[in-house]
């Protein structure tokens, strides 16, 4: 695992987002990492991919975003 500060924000919001989301009842199997930004160097945070989901997990997701 990388030390570089940027990568280690990204990590963090990731961890932090699963807790959130499982918070709700929430799991996206395919949360994870970008691998190709995580992989680019350019000193800015990888991105996040959301991944794909089912729709029973769509509508929890909306229902957890709209309480809010």
């Amino acid at each position: 695992m990388s030390t570089h500060a940027a990568d280690r924000e990204a990590i963090d919001a990731l961890a932090q987002l699963r807790a959130a989301l499982a918070s709700h009842g929430i799991t996206l199997p395919s949360l994870d990492l970008h691998l190709a930004s995580y992989a680019s160097g350019y000193g800015n945070p990888p991105l996040i991919t959301l991944g794909n989901c089912n729709t029973a997990t769509a509508q929890r997701l909306a229902a957890a975003l709209a309480d809010r």
